[in-house]
């Protein structure tokens, strides 16, 4: 198809918009359509069977379809087919014939414009035909260092003569930015037009070189770098097969120069055995299992911190300060914390400290929640010593301790030596976290170990399995909690010193709240004090009704749902700046209450005893019950008792027995069942018969709580008094202590606990035994002891005075 088959020109034909690729007249393109203009213009071509131009569109541009966002100039061609595809657009096959360029602006949709066939100057042959030498010269070299030029692109521009068409296939070729090529194909001088291609291939061709220069240095670089990979692991390859391996050595050498450095700080005995191990590990093949198990051992013996130790001095009024600004109350243990520290302080003063200074381990008991850990932080904070804690509870391998010997897989050091790991100091203060629920196993027996470790006598030189040799372990300040001591083995109790932190009064916890918990949950809540305020009436009676615990653990959860609703109440309501939590909009922010103890009832009745009682969580108010039905005297009991409350309600029925048959405690022949024959003929009965002709039944609510101690038998004593006298109790009295048979009133435990659940009870009066009396009262808060009238109790015959109406 040639151009002279159309007609003749300047003609009016349509016009294409191209974004992509510049199009030359040698060229057979595929172009796809899926604007509106250049599809209407390829069915105009079509429709009249003429030719059509497509123009480039402008650098920027790229999109628009009017005069104005294409190049005046373009390729005049013909459309050989056209073809609808699936997704809307029309694909054409576009023959290059001419140069050509708009003349008139013609229509917009589709575009049409009068176009004309550009054509060359006139040129002088001779000179041409050396640019067109020159041209070719430049393109040879531009192959040889690029890929821009196939073997037949340069065999037709060798043999080609029309020089349009070589600087159309030249221009093709090369990457030139869209205004270049368009300033190249519009150019009418042929010779301008070759000085202008000479100049581009000759830019292209410095720049070929220099990327090429660039590569091959980048190419020789990693091959250096590969090449030298591969000796050294040739070299490593060939030292192992001689067995010299000099990384290894490195590492060798750096245990040495470690323990070297340690040396004046530790033991000969641990100098000895780490350098055999050092040297044991030097002489053996590094691929044995052995070597792995050997380099471990001294990776962990060189971690510990022999010869660190904390700079700081002991000073008890930082102890002092420390303690009094982390904890509110706790008077009694903050005293006897200091006073231990104070002796260490003395010998440490008169350089007494490593021959002399062995005191007792210090153990905090008390429930959950009232601060023993928090007491073992403060302690280390004001030391400014590293703190390790070391959870016992459920612990039962005694390895974990001592331990595991190297001969197994995965031994490692025992938590001690792990811990001073850890705290990169020789004197951490370590926590003993639930010593009393160390278990035992077919593993042995943990608490063993703890005696070596915690017996100043022992710990200079406690040996750790895994080490093998002995440890100082007697500058570490040991602190154990618990929760009952009861359960620790008694050689273990006897190395370590008791301090008691009991249940907080009502009031301690609000002074507490205020002065800690709720600033502490603001910060973790991201609130200001300025956003949320809980009023003082409010907070008491969260303290009082939702919340059972001696300690602040739960009052602190609680403190913390305030803070979450308040949180999320300020995010949704952007105008709420300030939320006041009152007694009015307090069940907004928690749940229903939680009713601690049951308060006393105003409304004395017979056979029902408050009774005081003690628990893992604090003192509680436990109201025994008791019923006679009619029987041949059989004592039935309930309420999930345990062995020793059981032997306490039998001793205290033989006691009341006893009582009623020497007549100390009276009985109304109206309360004892008579038979027939007894009421007709009025024979008087022995007052005896009352507990030979009832059944009792005691029974302690609730029901599904396990209960156990030494401490309800005069509360038992005195139902089953009330029940056969049918004499009512006073309800505003409670009481505590254990009976022997003959009716003494033995001591008992707990009794801050106790009294300060009857004080939130509202108890009047209390019973407690004598010496509890003599030696307890002082650890008791003022509040209760100034809320409760405390009588002491030596006989039950004086329990039933008090307490029987």
């Amino acid at each position: 198809m040639k151009l002279s088959d159309y007609n003749a020109f300047p003609a009016t034909i349509p016009i294409i918009v191209e974004d992509e690729i510049f199009l030359y007249p040698f060229m057979i393109s595929p172009i796809f359509l899926s604007d509106d203009k250049n599809i209407n213009a390829a069915a105009k071509a079509l429709d009249e069977n003429s030719l059509v131009m497509v123009c480039p569109a402008k650098e920027g541009k790229e999109g628009g379809r009017d005069f104005d966002s294409i190049y005046p100039a373009g390729v005049i061609g013909s459309i050989m087919r056209k073809v609808s595809l699936p997704d809307g657009r029309i694909k054409i096959l576009f023959q290059g014939l001419a140069r050509g360029k708009i003349i008139q602006k013609i229509g917009e949709n589709p575009l049409t414009a009068l176009v004309d066939v550009i054509t060359s100057k006139p040129y002088n042959e001779i000179k041409l035909e050396a640019l067109l030498e020159v041209l070719r010269e430049k393109v040879r070299t531009l192959a040889n260092v690029s890929s821009y030029f196939p073997p037949d692109l340069l065999k037709t521009i060798e043999e080609n003569h029309e020089p349009n068409r070589i600087a159309d296939l030249i221009s093709s070729s090369i990457k030139l930015k869209k205004s270049d090529a368009y300033e190249l194909f519009t150019e009418e001088d042929v010779e301008q037009r070759f000085m202008m291609l000479i100049d581009y291939i000759t830019e292209e061709i410095e720049a070929s070189k220099l990327q090429r220069e660039i590569k091959t240095k980048v190419h020789s670089r990693i091959e250096k770098i590969n090449k030298e990979y591969f000796l050294k692991e040739q070299l490593k390859q060939i030292q192992k097969e001689l067995g010299v391996d000099t990384q290894r050595e490195e590492e060798i050498e750096e245990y040495r120069r470690k323990l070297e450095s340690k040396k004046r700080y530790m033991s000969e005995e641990a100098y000895k055995e780490i350098k055999k191990q050092i040297d044991r590990y030097a002489r053996m093949h590094p691929e044995s299992a052995d070597a792995n198990v050997l380099q471990n051992y001294l990776e962990w013996v060189l971690e510990i911190p022999f010869g660190k130790y904390s700079k700081k001095k002991l000073d008890i009024n930082a102890v002092k300060k420390e303690l009094d600004k982390d904890h509110y109350s706790l008077e009694k243990p903050k005293e006897r914390i200091v006073e231990y520290f104070a002796v260490k302080e003395l010998l440490e003063l008169r350089g007494l400290k490593k021959s002399e200074g062995k005191g007792a381990i210090l153990c905090f008991a008390g429930p959950p929640g009232v601060g023993k850990t928090s007491l073992a932080n403060s302690i280390a904070k004001a030391l400014k010593r590293p703190l390790v804690r070391i959870a016992l509870g459920g612990l039962e391998d005694v390895s974990e301790l001592r331990g595991h010997r190297r001969t197994y897989i995965g031994a490692m050091p025992g938590r001690i030596v792990q811990g001073i790991i850890d705290a990169k100091e020789m004197d951490p203060v370590m926590v003993l976290d639930e010593i009393d629920k160390v278990g035992r196993s077919f593993r042995g027996d943990p608490t063993s170990v703890l005696l070596e470790i915690l017996d100043p006598e022992q710990n200079t030189h406690f040996r750790d399995y895994y080490l093998n040799f002995s440890i100082d372990l007697s500058n570490i300040i040991f602190i154990a909690t618990a929760n009952d001591i009861s359960t620790i083995p008694a050689p273990l109790r006897d190395r370590m010193e008791f301090i008691f932190v009991s249940s907080y009064t009502p009031q301690e916890k609000f002074e507490i709240a205020k002065r800690y918990l709720i600033p502490q949950e603001l910060k973790k809540h991201g609130l200001k004090r300025s956003e949320l305020s809980i009023s003082d009436a409010a907070l008491q009676v969260i303290i009082e009704k939702y919340t059972r615990e001696a300690g602040v653990r739960n009052l602190r959860r609680r403190i913390a749902d305030i803070a979450r609703k308040a949180a999320k109440e300020l995010l949704e309501n952007p105008e709420i700046k300030k939320i006041s939590v009152t007694l009015k909009n307090l069940d907004k922010y928690l749940e229903k209450p939680v009713f601690e103890i049951e308060t006393a009832d105003k409304v004395p009745q017979v056979g029902v005893v408050n009774g005081l009682a003690w628990t893992a969580v604090g003192g509680d108010v436990l109201k025994i019950e008791a019923i006679k039905i009619k029987g041949k005297g059989m004592l039935q009991l309930t309420g999930s008792l345990g062995e020793v409350m059981k032997e306490s309600a039998r001793i205290a029925l033989s006691v009341v027995k006893v009582m009623i048959d020497q007549r100390k405690l009276p009985i109304d022949e109206s309360v004892i069942p008579k038979t027939s024959k007894e009421r007709d003929e009025g024979i008087k009965v022995d007052p005896s018969e009352v507990y030979r002709r009832y059944d009792l039944h005691l029974h302690i609510p609730e029901g599904a709580t396990p209960k156990d101690g030494p401490s309800a038998g005069i509360t038992m004593a005195t139902a089953i008094s009330s029940i056969l006298s049918e004499r009512k109790v006073r309800s505003d009295i409670a009481m505590t202590g254990e009976l022997t048979l003959t009716g003494r009133v033995l001591p008992i435990g707990g009794l801050k606990e106790k009294l300060i659940a009857a004080y939130k009870a509202k108890i009047k009066k209390v019973l407690i035994p004598k010496k509890n009396y003599d030696r307890d009262l002082d650890d008791i808060p003022k509040e209760v002891v100034d809320a409760l009238e405390i009588i002491p109790v030596t006989r039950v015959e004086e329990v039933l005075k008090e307490s029987l109406l």
